[in-house]
């Protein structure tokens, strides 16, 4: 029997959820850098109840584009907006120096939707990248991008132009390339708006298609009303385009203004499912409550 029970999103934050943040000096060591730098990093927009133990263990995910993203995902803490700042062409080399002073051995590079820009934000990672390999070329360098989609219809010119724009990423050599599909099928209309299912898997089946030596990632937040059987048919379907590996977390309502949880899934659920990836052929899984995209990432 398991020892824990599930618990409605109305009642209190369950036990399992609840974490110390860290060591508050190493916290406020790295948010100091961050805001010298005038940078961002998802680890802080996105309040993520890992970073401290990211900190410490060497990791962190930095955020590209500034700080506004032109996609209002009911999700997202990350400020939204059509008009979001101009890129910064110094901001890679203060990524930079900011790996360098942090002594990370393992990047996560993430960036707001840009969809104002010519190429969607794929340069934003690659001037990244270099500058960080400029420095250290040991640096191992995980990106974790938008879906690059600049159409409004399936059409060819569109998805000639969103490869276009992966292939420009992928060309920089990251060490994995994750795209997260965050939630099932039937929510994703209801979730991530401006994306889509089809179009987030295609990617990641055209990353392996042209870069079948670099492993690709998606990740999936549990408790926004999906089925147990849901997750498991997206699972399957990430398996069918070849997708290697697979973080499954808990959603947690940044604020009132965001979709609310539908349930708190437990830790013997997550242990369930991350069983059922691992048959599936997943060859990393993390699958947790307090389980985020980059979590561990460098394992």
């Amino acid at each position: 029997m398991s020892q824990y029970s599930a618990i409605a999103p109305s009642e209190r934050l369950p036990e399992w959820l609840r974490r110390p943040i860290g060591n508050a000096s190493d916290l406020e060591a790295v948010q100091g850098l961050v805001k010298r730098n005038r940078l961002h990093t998802i680890c802080e927009e996105g309040r993520c109840p890992n970073r401290g133990e990211c900190y410490a263990a060497g990791t962190a995910t930095f955020l590209l584009g500034g700080s506004i993203c032109t996609r209002s995902c009911a999700f997202c803490q990350v400020d939204k907006g059509m008009a979001p700042m101009a890129v910064d062409p110094a901001e890679a080399e203060r990524v930079a120096e900011a790996v360098d002073a942090m002594a990370l051995r393992y990047v996560v590079l993430t960036a707001v939707a840009r969809d104002d820009l010519a190429d969607h934000g794929a340069t934003l990672f690659t001037t990244t990248m270099a500058a960080i390999r400029a420095r250290n070329p040991l640096i191992a360098i995980e990106v974790l991008t938008p879906d690059f989609w600049g159409g409004h219809a399936e059409h060819d010119q569109a998805i000639a132009a969103q490869r276009a724009r992966l292939q420009t990423v992928l060309d920089a050599d990251p060490i994995c390339f994750n795209h997260n599909l965050e939630t099932v099928e039937r929510l994703q209309g209801k979730v991530r708006r401006g994306a889509t299912y089809a179009r987030s898997l295609g990617l990641l089946a055209a990353a392996r298609e042209r870069r079948p030596d670099i492993p690709t990632k998606s990740g999936l937040m549990l408790g926004l009303g999906e089925s147990r059987d849901e997750v498991i048919a997206t699972m399957r379907d990430l398996r069918a385009v070849d997708c290697q590996r697979l973080t499954l977390g808990q959603y947690l309502r940044p604020s009132l203004a965001h979709i609310p949880v539908s349930r708190y899934w437990t830790p013997d659920e997550f242990d369930g499912l991350g069983a059922i990836a691992t048959e599936l052929g997943f060859q990393q899984v993390r699958s947790g409550p307090l389980v985020r995209s980059s979590y561990h990432a460098a394992d």
